[in-house]
């Protein structure tokens, strides 16, 4: 029997306290190197065990274990082989997260992020879903969900994650269901940054799906005004302008303030870009007076990276269709620049 092997013997539930902590503190730390990562990935039961563990009745335990397990998760390499049948980890976060009084939520939803980040990781936690993607938007959407205090920000990023496959943006993207609508309201949400960045990121992946813009900028979804209120500042517009602008963004006030993260406004930039890949998306965005707060922002922007997206999206909406010529630009052959340009902002695993 190797060391490791007899390491993972004390990592059950029914270990002598002592004992259990100073196995578990071995095995945090192995954690903590490449070597040793892909020593416990191939010893049976560790992560089956670090699994039973989060449940432990001392706190400081299941603490470890979590911390254990999203050290594991984060290392693509070993992903393929947390995700075997056998270690239950997706059901194990699952059940976790969807429990309102687990104190653990919070690394439950760090775990996942972690292995939905390759497509192997995405496909497995779907299919352990069930089909039942609003069930986790639910709880999202409800900040208070969890009662001992887990505020599940890190659940965005496992949904926009997800989003990523092309079977769950036809399920978000389903007219008969809500989900999108629920989520869109996040995209201003200023009490978590990766939580209104990751809700952005699936956005803007739904935005790729030109066959659904005239659904994401109907009223049901109202997705216009949700992308441009972050990017709008204090500027007043004459009565003109103002008329034509979604009533959401009329008279906001001389304390507006915009975005402050640059990453955050690049894809909110990126996400009206997709839209304007259909001639529906381009004459709506125009008739929404799109252009002056677009027009605004590039007074005020800095990031060089952001300007070249700004300016890419102001000269599509400045021209006219006729010079464009074609309905859906994504279905014509365009120069290779413009191709790279979009290819770049591609939902990708």
């Amino acid at each position: 029997m190797t060391e490791i092997q007899e390491l993972s013997q004390f990592l059950t539930l029914d270990m002598r306290l002592d004992v259990k902590a100073v196995a578990l503190q071995q095995t945090l730390g192995l954690t903590g190197t490449t070597d040793g990562r892909h020593l416990l990935i191939n010893t049976p039961c560790i992560v089956k065990n670090l699994c039973q563990l989060l449940s432990d009745s001392q706190i400081s335990i299941a603490k470890d274990a979590s911390l254990a397990l999203i050290n594991l998760s984060a290392d693509e390499e070993i992903v393929p082989a947390l995700l075997a049948e056998a270690t239950n980890i997706v059901e194990h976060m699952l059940k976790i997260i969807s429990n309102p009084e687990h104190n653990l939520a919070d690394p439950a939803c760090m775990v996942l992020s972690n292995l939905t980040r390759t497509k192997l990781g995405s496909e497995k936690v779907f299919q352990s879903m069930e089909g039942n993607l609003d069930k986790y938007v639910d709880i999202f959407c409800q900040e208070k969900y969890n009662k001992k205090g887990a505020r599940l920000h890190y659940l965005a990023s496992v949904l926009s994650n997800l989003s990523q496959l092309p079977a769950v943006r036809s399920y978000i993207l389903d007219p008969s269901r809500s989900c999108l609508q629920r989520l869109v309201s996040f995209t201003d949400y200023k009490d978590s940054i990766s939580r209104r960045g990751a809700i952005l990121g699936l956005i803007k992946n739904c935005c790729f799906e030109t066959d659904h813009h005239e659904f994401l900028l109907s009223d049901a979804v109202d997705l216009l005004p949700k992308l441009l209120i972050p990017l709008a500042g204090p500027e007043e517009f004459d009565e003109e302008d103002n008329d034509k602008l979604p009533i959401d963004l009329q008279y906001l006030g001389e304390e507006k303030t915009r975005e402050p993260d640059p990453d955050i406004r690049k894809m909110l930039l990126e996400a009206l870009t997709q839209l304007c890949a259909t001639k529906f998306g381009r004459e709506y965005l125009r008739s929404k007076n799109t252009y002056v707060i677009l027009r605004e922002l590039h007074k005020w922007e800095k990031n060089e990276n952001n300007l070249v997206v700004l300016e890419h999206l102001v000269n599509i909406l400045i021209r006219f269709e006729h010079e464009i010529g074609h309905d859906n630009l994504k279905e014509v052959e365009v120069p290779d620049e413009i191709i790279e340009k979009f290819n770049a902002l591609e939902p990708a695993l």
